[in-house]
Parts: structure tokens; C-alpha cells; sequence
């Protein structure tokens, strides 16, 4: 009975140290972290979640060429990926801006008045947000 034991815990042990058989036919899979922050984009840390249960919200957007966003907030913290395009973001007080190309991140402003502007192509964008059941994804100012 203890050799079983023995046997069982080398084995588990061998395969999470990836020595098993398996683990060599195993597809590698290919992780690059995209965005990781504790702030926004201007510099301002993120303080919490919303309470409640959580609810993960990932939208495409799509925004034609030469558009202005209206000024807006979000109460949750939320982060964007640039698919196609260029993307000018900018704060309402102190005029902060930040360009954003194909392949970039940003880490989005919780409770801050901004406003994207496209360039001369449309923009194609996805963007993730945290925040619980029935809470509006952004507020217009």
C-alpha cells in the first residue's frame, strides 16, 4: 500500500514538473501579458472594485474615422485593446492626452472625464470592464 502511495505522489510529482509523456505532446501555448496596471493611464491608482457580485463585460467597438467621442466617465475599472486604427484619448481638466496605435493597451480611467477621437481610419477596439450586475458601463458629463 505505501509503494502505491509512493508511486502515485512521483508520479504526480514528475508530471507537474513536466517529465510526463503527456506534457511532451502537450501544444506550447504562448503567453504575452498585454496590460498589467494598478493605474490609469494618466497615473491615478485604481482604489477597488465595485462591491457586489462581479460581472465581466468585454465589448468590440467599432468607431468611424474622424469621429469625437462625447465626454464620459467609468465607475469600474476597465482596459482597452487597439485592434485596427489610432486612438487619441484625452482628459476634460488638464488636457492629458495619449495616442494610441494597432497593438497597443490602455489602462482606462475610473471616474474621470475623457473622450476618444479617431484619426483618418475607422478604429476597431475591445474593451474589458469589471463591474457588477446593472451597473452602466460608462456615464455621459
Amino acid at each position: 500500500m505505501n509503494t502505491l502511495k509512493y508511486l502515485i505522489a512521483t508520479a504526480a510529482c514528475l508530471s507537474a514538473l513536466g517529465c510526463s509523456s503527456q506534457m511532451k505532446n502537450t501544444p506550447q501555448i504562448e503567453r504575452e501579458i498585454l496590460l498589467q496596471s494598478r493605474e490609469s493611464w494618466d497615473g491615478t491608482p485604481y482604489n477597488a472594485y465595485p462591491a457586489g457580485a462581479p460581472e465581466l463585460t468585454l465589448l468590440k467597438l467599432k468607431i468611424p474615422a474622424n469621429t469625437q467621442l462625447p465626454w464620459h466617465s467609468h465607475p469600474m475599472p476597465n482596459a482597452a485593446y487597439i485592434v485596427s486604427g489610432e486612438l487619441t484619448v484625452e482628459t476634460r481638466e488638464g488636457g492629458l492626452k495619449r495616442t494610441l496605435k494597432q497593438g497597443q493597451t490602455l489602462a482606462e480611467m475610473v471616474g474621470t472625464v475623457h473622450r476618444g477621437t479617431t484619426g483618418d481610419a475607422p478604429v476597431e477596439l475591445l474593451v474589458f470592464y469589471a463591474g457588477e450586475p446593472g451597473m452602466a458601463l460608462s456615464h455621459p458629463h
